[in-house]
């Protein structure tokens, strides 16, 4: 998520080739006719019929690992049903099988243990999980996309799609079971070591309860109680695996997370300096999980986040140092490749700054001297277009930073000077949008 004015939501919100010109054509003159050479249109961002127009999409994707498809706020219904669209396709077209979301780690293995083998409720999970600033995700969109994964996985038992998130904010009682259970199992004379390790951690209230009440605690303690985990992390990766190797190694990732969870809130929040490192920590975590999935699994991964996420550069280096596209660029190279989208007039749910409440937003079409302006001034309502490959004057337009809307968990916020390319390989722009329907809200 990105970045607003509360503690909380500042750590879990938020060489090119010149394009052919066919000889028939004259040169681009302009911004907009350079981008008119290079843009393919978008039928629709709603799932369902032809994806044809989504094959430009996949020569730009190529044989990319992991793919990071981007919002601009979280709260927009297109954004997430154009992500839905799109792995369906992907699914389909280029073998992908698994869906991340900038959602906590322990809530993916809920969704996924639903969309794989059919256990829990969908909506109940959504309920318990998505709260506070993961609220955006109960929306009727997701919804839709973890049943039309379940319905594949029935159609496709052999080959299945699964659900992750990677998030760290929150990590729910079942993944300290599963540590303390497979302790048990193969060391269990540990077992009392761990108990004690993970004392007054694993969660007994609910997701919001329990993050507030996280945050509330001292600095000094919420240091310990990091140092304790580590521990057992420690610990546990000191064991041989033996022959259950797949086992232990699933253990040390779900003793990561939780390590992962207590070093985010093991950050000093009366000191800017520490709240932006706590911002790259989350950063890097999120990618690492990433990254540990798509190589036990060796699955290709649409990875959803917002734009500020998935791109390889920062928006505000002295907030938020470095992005989880840019770790997973460094992880995997060529293998991660980042989709930007944006957007030029719509509306989106949000808070307002310090409030709780969630409000419907609408802003009018962007700018002057904003990317989006130019961006809709292209003949596409809805449209693709690969960063690395357009032509000039286009290309040294889009090396440029200008003001661009990048919304996170409350609103007004932004715009931020964005150079697309820089961020971006892939950018999909959208005319219009329309806030999402939320759930339980």
């Amino acid at each position: 998520m990105a970045r607003t004015g509360t503690v909380l939501t500042l750590l879990i919100a938020l060489g090119t080739a010149t394009a052919a010109v066919p000889a028939t054509a004259a040169p681009a003159t302009t911004v907009v006719q350079a981008l008119d050479h290079a843009a393919h249109p978008l039928r629709t961002v709603e799932p369902g019929g032809s994806t044809s127009d989504l094959r430009p999409l996949d020569r730009m994707i190529g044989d990319a690992q992991v793919v990071g498809v981007g919002e601009a706020t979280h709260g927009s219904h297109d954004f997430f049903a154009l992500k839905d669209r799109v792995f369906r396709h992907l699914v389909e077209e280029k073998g992908f099988r698994t869906f991340a979301l900038e959602a906590p780690w322990s809530t993916g293995l809920r969704l996924d243990a639903y969309v794989r083998y059919g256990k829990g409720d969908p909506r109940r999970i959504m309920r318990e999980e998505f709260q506070r600033d993961y609220l955006w995700w109960n929306n009727t969109d997701c919804l839709r996309l973890v049943e039309w994964m379940r319905a594949y996985n029935v159609r496709h038992p052999g080959d299945p799609v699964c659900f992750i998130g990677d998030d760290i904010a929150w990590t729910g009682p079942e993944l300290y079971d599963a540590v303390t259970d497979h302790v048990a199992a193969t060391r269990p004379e540990l077992s009392p070591r761990f108990a004690e390790l993970y004392r007054g951690l694993r969660p007994t209230v609910a997701t919001k309860a329990y993050i507030e009440q996280y945050l509330s605690k001292p600095y000094a303690e919420r240091r310990e109680m990091a140092e304790r985990t580590g521990e057992a992390l420690d610990l546990l990766r000191g064991q041989d695996p033996g022959a259950g190797r797949a086992a232990y190694d699933r253990a040390v990732q779900n003793a990561t997370v939780i390590d992962q969870t207590a070093r985010q809130y093991a950050f000093d929040f009366e000191d800017p300096a520490q709240i932006a490192e706590a911002m790259r920590y989350r950063d890097g975590a999120m990618a690492a999980n990433v990254v540990w999935w798509q190589r036990h699994t060796g699955t290709k991964v649409l990875l959803s986040a917002h734009d500020e996420h998935v791109g390889h550069v920062a928006v505000d280096p002295a907030s938020n140092p470095k992005t989880q596209g840019a770790f997973l660029r460094e992880s995997l190279g060529a293998g991660y490749v980042s989709v930007g989208v944006t957007f030029d007039r719509g509306s989106f749910n949000d808070t307002g700054l310090d409030e709780e409440a969630v409000r419907r937003w609408t802003l009018g079409p962007a700018g002057p001297g904003s990317n989006e302006r130019t961006l809709d001034r292209v003949r596409h309502r809805d449209y693709v277009v690969d960063l690395r490959s357009v032509g000039s004057p286009a290309r040294e337009w889009l090396a440029k930073a200008r003001p661009t809307r990048t919304i996170g968990t409350a609103y007004p916020d932004g715009p931020n000077d964005i150079a697309l390319s820089r961020s971006h390989d892939v950018l999909i722009h959208l005319h219009e949008v329309e806030a999402s329907t939320l759930r339980d809200v």
